[in-house]
């Protein structure tokens, strides 16, 4: 007659029993309190998804980056994220329905320049008076950048032809 402790150690096979227990639990315990999943049908297909995440141009965020400061790629990559960031809370808050409309667009961002803090200013100015989310990043000055340089606007997600209002005229980053 083989013995079990000929087989396998005796470690072994305590830890086999115990993951079979827990397989065992875990099927049990999704049974009675698990959630079913819904399968949703009305997402975009991927041909539907191709079409709607190109840029259309329904709705955009546009992230201005200051040129005077002469910030590094990883600088600008970053200071663009925080406003990306902080414009995307704040949408979240006061229209969560536009930022759907956005999302749905995919997301569209467009990154352009400013030459100065002045023209930062200004942009920041009309986007406002219009009604548009905007953010302005200042740095905390631990790299780069002296501490509170404002060095990037965010503007949006908005409609495009809004966005456009205010930074229409500016050149691509």
């Amino acid at each position: 007659m083989v013995k079990i402790e000929d087989v396998i150690s005796p470690m072994t096979f305590n830890l086999l029993m115990s993951m079979g227990a827990g397989v065992i639990l875990g099927w049990l315990v999704k049974g009675k309190y698990g959630r079913q999943v819904e399968l949703r049908n009305d997402l975009p297909t991927e041909e539907e998804n191709t079409s709607v995440m190109g840029e259309t141009g329904e709705y955009k965020l546009v992230l201005v980056v200051r040129t005077d400061l002469k910030m590094g790629k990883g600088k600008v990559a970053a200071q663009c994220s925080h406003a990306a960031v902080s414009c995307y809370k704040q949408l979240a808050r006061r229209n969560p329905a536009m930022l759907k409309e956005w999302e749905h667009y995919g997301q569209p961002k467009v990154v352009l320049k400013a030459p100065d803090a002045e023209a930062l200013a200004e942009l920041a100015s009309r986007a406002r008076s219009l009604g548009l989310t905007t953010a302005v990043i200042q740095d905390a000055g631990r790299t780069q950048i002296a501490p509170g340089s404002r060095t990037v606007l965010g503007v949006g997600p908005a409609p495009a032809s809004l966005v456009d209002q205010v930074t229409g005229e500016l050149k691509l980053y």
